[in-house]
Formats: C-alpha cells, structure tokens, sequence
C-alpha cells in the first residue's frame, strides 16, 4: 500500500495550514489499528487537506492513496474514507458564477471530480463488502460520483432486496433520491420506486424513507394524505420494537430551511450562527471526555442525541422530507404540531428544532405550534425545554402564545435567569430574553436581579427595550450602576448594557451620569463607549440640558464621527439647527461611508430645516456604497419633501440587497406609499404575498431574521394604509 508515496514532492505544495509535507503520515494514519489516530488523521484531512470543502494540489495527490485505502478490506473504518473522496470528488460548479479569482480553485475541483469519478466504478464492489459502514457510505458515493446513474439505479434496487441491515437500506433509498435530483431523466423511474417503497406492505422506517426522498426529487408524487401518512409511520415507530440491525442514518447533507447593515455590529444584539448550529447549547463535556478532534467533537453529540432512540435516524428523514415539502407551510405546520404532541420526547425535541427552521424561513400562521412549544418548558427533559426555550428567544412578538409558559419557566428557575460563560461576559437566560421580547412585565423580577449583579449581563439593556414603558421601575437601579462604574479599559463593557437601557426608558433623570461617562471615557474603547454616550444623552431630548456645553464643545471638532453625533445628540436635546448644520455639512464629506450615512440621516431629521443640503444628498445617490445611496436617499426626500428623485433609488436598493428593506420600508411607512407612486404600491404588495421570509438564508441564520421579517411585514401594511400626499416626518 501506498507504493509511490515518497515520490510525490508533498513539502511542494501547500494545504489550508502551511506546507503539505505532513499529509503522507495523515494518509497512513488513517490506515492505523489505533481508532483515535485514525480520527486524528480523518480530522487532519478534513481540517488541512479539504478545509472546508477546497480542493488544493495535496488533496488531488491524495485521491490514488485514498483509493488504495477503501479497496483493502484490511483497513478499519473505510466508510469514512469513501465519504472523505465522495466529499472530494462530489463539488458541482456552476460555470457562470467563477470569476478570474476562483478560476484556479475551479480547475481543481474539475479535476478532483474528474479524478474520483474515473476511479468510481470500485464503489460498486463495495456495496456488498462485509463492513456495514462501507455498505452505508458505498451507496451515496455511486450515486453522486459515478457516470453511469442507470447501472448505479438497478444496483440500489438489486442491493435493496437482499440488504438486511437497515442502516444501509436507508442509504441505499437517500442514494436512489441523489440520483432523482441530479439525473432528471430517472426522477421518473426512481419515483415510481420510492412510492412503492411507500406502500403499506414495507416498514415504517423504510416507507418513512422513501417518502423523504420523494419530497426531495419528486415532490408532486407525494399522497395527497402525506402528513396523516407520516403522523402514522412515526406512531408505529415508536411503538414497535428496534428493528433487527437498526442503526444511525448517513448524515443528510441539505440544511433544514434554515448582505446586512454593516453599521449593525457595534449596537445590536444580534448574533449570527450557522444553521447547523443546534438549539439548546450542549454543556461542554468534562475536561478528561472532551473530544480532542473537530470530528470527535461532531461524532460524540450526535452520537449522545441517538442514546436510547428507537428510531435514531428518524430526525434526519423528517429534516429531509421538510426540505422535500419546502412552501407547503400548512402541511408542514401540521406535521409538526402532530410531533410535538408525541408521548416520545426525542421525537418532540426533534420537532421543537424543525420548527425553529420552518418559522424562521417561512411566513405562515403558527400559533398552535407555538403554544405545543412552549408546553415543552415545562418538560422534566432538560435538553427539550432549552431547545424550546431557544426557539422562543428567537420569535419576539410571535411567541405571544407561549407567554403563560414563559412566564412559569422564569419564576420558578430563577438560576436559570442569567448565563455564565467559561469565556466573554454573562447573558441573560433564553426564558427571559423571550418573555422580555415580547413586553412582558413578567420579566422584570429576573431583569432587576440581572442588574443586581456584580458583572451586569451584556444583553439585559436591549431586553429592557422591549418592555418599553413596563421597565421605567428599574431606570433608577440603571442610573445608579452606571454611577459605579470605574472608568477604565473595562468601562465600555460594563457601562454599554446600563446605557442601552438608560437610552431605551429615555430616562433624562440619568443624564449627569451618562454626561460623567462621556467626559472620562478612556481610551481603549473609549469611541464606542462616547457613541453610546451620546445617543443616551439624544435619546432624553431636552432633559439633557445639562449636557449641552459639552455637546457644543465635541462639535468644535467637525469632520470628525464624535462631532457628527455629537450635533446629532444637540439637535434632539437643544434644537439648534443653525449650530449643528454646518457639522452636518461636514460630515457629508467624511472619508468613511459610515460617517456620511450618519450625517445623511441626522439631516434627515432635521427636515426642511436642511433643505440647503439637497444639492449635497442628490450627489451621494450615485455612491458605490449601497446603504449610503438609502440614507442618502431617504434624507433628500425629508429635507425637500419630494419624492420623485428618492423612490427609484430606494426600490432599486429593495431589489439588489434584501437587507435593506426594513430601511426603505420605514421610510414608505411614514410617508404612505400612494406618495411614493405605483411602483412603490406593487413592491410593498408583492413582498406581502411572498410566503418566504425576505432575509431567509440556506446555510445560515442570524437570531433576529424572524424578528426583522416580521417587522418588514408591519411597515409594509402601515405604509400602503398610510396617509397620501404627504411627505416624510420625523
């Protein structure tokens, strides 16, 4: 075995790390009768060789060695080897979308391609090799690899009637689906297949099977009667025995359903996550336990969630018949709201993760889903009361109807109000975070304790937002923690919880505390924290009066982002457009684009008043910058009251960054769109009939998408019943 090895000039090339002279001993250690080194070499290739899906000159020379490999029946584990060449040799490029960059690295998956699929055919030798894991892995690497998908059909069906394993029989039915979608001329054949599989007479998990991957190819082939059909089958599989040689599926590559403001950072708080990322944060495990490898640390939660299932491999076709069903939203809902009403809580946690994808891809009508959710909190299962707790966090205003839930998880787990983390500041509790979000007074007793603490959580200011009106009792235990704090190099992350809160109550009563902060601002940090500073002080409008000489003072220093929001706070506090217009002026000319939208919208709220800066505004809506085009935009239509040069900016911005549409939305929403014309009218209606959520992302979320959506959809039926034939105000 790996006759040649030592000929390959491997210290020539380079993978995701460095110089590639380590991948010989990778490639012999995944040959190696010790299983943590053959996961270490796994996690070697996995984490240098193909770095997140790249194909570099070292993987290439892998492929032959890596052939060498699953062809030994003496080798341990060659089920991982065939879905590290499936992983490598699978990638399909869309030519049209390579530019001159990327040209290199597409030239190297075409050829990885080329290269593993001349090599394919001995994948048909090893769907019916001893080893199961083979047998499970064999199946999708013919059915994405090999160049004959007519042969690799009549094998799966030949395979399936002798297969006795069911782990594999399930991979031998997901491989049938991959051909489905990616050999058009057998989604015919292979349909009629799968909705014989289907049929009463197979078990429930194969006929469950086969159902997903009818979703997935041929969605129209699916029973009419699809979601009582699969209600039934996951009846049966819970009640029934473990069928002889049950195992864990092959993982299910589609993502279940789930160009932002770059000026967001900084103030919200928002946090991204990939959609992989499981609900319900798993405890890290003891320091002696922890995998020590990116794969272990896949493999042994996966493996823990499996613990004690009847049918581990269940939530994988339920994922993949939701992403088959995709905007069949009420039948889907329906299908879920069915699980969450299992007796088997691993079928209801399940269910509580699907239905955070489907909620925050799609519009629909989710209330009783909702509540079956929040009777999960009360679940003596700690893994599905956090899953359903994480869900809500996310929802805001449509977790109304868990709020009696929420309401019971906050008061009787008061350790659960605020998190610790081994690393970065504590955050509020996800119970409490949802109840707030939906302004909750109910909440308050957790946020008053929050900020009893000696380290106040990063998130408890926004939280208090939300309850608007009902958190004014706690704005003197604010103002007297902002009082506290040192102001050091730590001032920005002890203070910014305490002045987001002080901003959102408007609680003028603390602006000889904030005024206190902005003067000592150190200065690591120290710009964020004067930002925060003054939008406080803006935010109390002329109940800061005390603070106007050094507002006056900071914007001595035009051209500057501290005198820019500087004349912003002034204007709110002391209304003295003359003072700060020409600061404003000055900031349109600023050399970075987020100091030119900051003035662009400051101008904007001053209305007419800065009617002189129209000529300057009309300028910037030929800008590179997208989001300063909008701001730019929005602030010529306020200040001149005319709404011809604005609009085709803004709808054109609404069509090219779906991002931007909460923005130019609330522009519409304040003036009606009748004043906006026709083509504003039809662009607010079609985003009202659009079942997909407009921020939706494959591979992706951020924990605000729903939130943000669901305010889309609030400005655009403000706007279109908004008043006519006048212009913006503020």
């Amino acid at each position: 075995m790996f006759a040649g090895i030592d000929e390959v000039d491997w210290a020539s090339m380079e993978h995701a790390y460095g110089p590639a002279d380590d991948v010989p001993g990778l490639l012999q250690g995944l040959a190696s009768a010790d299983p943590a080194e053959r996961e270490g070499a796994l996690d070697g290739m996995y984490g240098a060789v193909h770095h997140q899906g790249d194909v570099y000159a070292c993987t290439l020379a892998c492929i032959p060695f890596l052939f060498e490999l699953v062809v030994d029946p003496a080798v341990p584990d060659r089920g991982s080897v065939v879905e590290l060449l499936t992983s490598i040799g699978g990638i399909d490029l869309d030519e049209d979308e390579i530019d001159e960059d990327e040209a290199e690295g597409a030239a190297n998956y075409a050829m990885a391609a080329a290269a593993v699929s001349a090599g394919a055919g001995v994948f048909f030798a090893l769907m019916a090799d001893d080893d199961p894991g083979v047998r499970v892995s064999a199946p999708l690497a013919l059915a994405t690899l090999h160049g004959d998908p007519a042969r690799v059909l009549t094998l799966l069906c030949e395979r399936l009637a002798v297969e006795r394993d069911e782990e594999v029989r399930l991979a031998l039915v997901e491989a049938a689906g991959r051909l489905g979608l990616r050999h058009r001329s057998l989604t015919g054949p292979i349909a009629d297949w799968l909705s014989r599989l289907a049929a009463e007479a197979n078990p429930p998990g194969l006929r469950l099977a086969a159902l997903a991957q009818l979703a997935r190819c041929a969605p129209r082939s699916l029973p009419g009667d699809v979601v009582t059909v699969v209600s039934g089958l996951l009846r049966q599989l819970r009640s029934a025995p473990g069928e002889p040689g049950a195992g864990e599926v092959p993982e299910v590559r589609e993502d279940p359903d789930g160009l932002a403001d770059p000026d967001d950072c900084e103030t919200s708080e928002t946090s991204s996550c990939t959609a992989a990322a499981a609900h319900g944060e798993p405890e890290p495990a003891a320091a002696d336990a922890a995998p020590v490898t990116l794969v272990g640390q896949v493999r042994a939660p996966a493996a823990e969630e499996r613990t004690g299932r009847t049918a581990p491999w269940a939530a994988d076709l339920l994922r993949t018949l939701h992403v088959g069903l995709d905007d069949r939203v009420a039948e889907r809902t329906a299908l879920l709201t069915d699980q969450l009403r299992s007796p088997d809580s691993g079928q209801r946690i399940d269910a509580v993760r699907m239905s955070s994808g489907l909620i925050r891809a799609w519009r629909g009508s989710y209330g009783e889903l909702v509540r079956l959710v929040g009777e999960q909190l009360a679940s003596h299962e700690p893994k599905l009361a956090d899953a359903a707790s994480h869900v809500l966090e996310e929802l805001f205003c449509l977790a109304a109807p868990a709020a009696d839930a929420l309401a019971a998880r906050v008061s009787a787990d008061p350790g659960a109000w605020v998190k610790e983390w081994a690393s970065g500041p504590p955050g509020l509790g996800s119970a409490v975070k949802a109840l707030a979000r939906l302004g909750d007074a109910r909440a308050l007793p957790a946020l008053e304790a929050a900020l009893e603490r000696p380290e106040v959580p990063h998130d408890v200011g926004f939280a208090i937002g939300y309850l608007g009106a009902a958190a004014e009792p706690l704005a003197g235990l604010l103002r007297r923690r902002l009082s506290e704090v040192g102001l050091d190099e730590g001032a920005y992350d002890r203070a910014s919880p305490l002045l987001a809160g002080l901003t959102a109550l408007r609680a003028g009563e603390a602006a000889p505390e904030v005024l206190r902060v902005l003067r000592g601002a150190p200065e690591y940090r120290g710009e964020w924290l004067r930002t925060a500073a003054l939008r406080a002080l803006g935010s109390f409008g002329p109940a800061a009066h005390c603070a106007v000489p050094e507002l006056r003072a900071m914007i001595r220093r035009p051209g500057t982002a501290a005198a820019t929001e500087a004349a912003e706070a002034l204007w709110a506090v002391d209304g003295d457009a003359g003072a700060v217009l020409p600061v404003l002026i000055e900031g349109l000319q600023a050399e970075h684009a987020r100091e030119r939208r900051s003035a662009a919208s400051a101008l904007g709220r001053l209305g007419p008043l800065a009617a002189v800066t129209a000529p300057r505004l009309r300028a910037l809506l030929l800008h590179e910058e997208l989001w300063l085009r909008v701001d730019a935009a929005i602030a010529l239509w306020e200040v001149s009251g005319r709404a011809e040069e604005s609009v085709p900016v803004l709808l054109a911005a609404w069509e090219k960054n779906r991002h931007v549409r909460v923005r130019v939305a609330e522009c519409l929403a304040r003036t009606g769109a009748a004043g906006a014309g026709s083509d504003a009218v039809h662009v607010l209606h079609a985003e009202l009939a659009s079942v997909r959520r407009h921020n939706a992302m494959d591979g992706g979320y951020g924990s605000h998408d729903t939130h943000e959506d669901e305010k889309l959809l609030a400005l655009c039926r403000r706007a279109l019943l908004g008043n006519t034939g006048k212009g913006p105000t503020t």
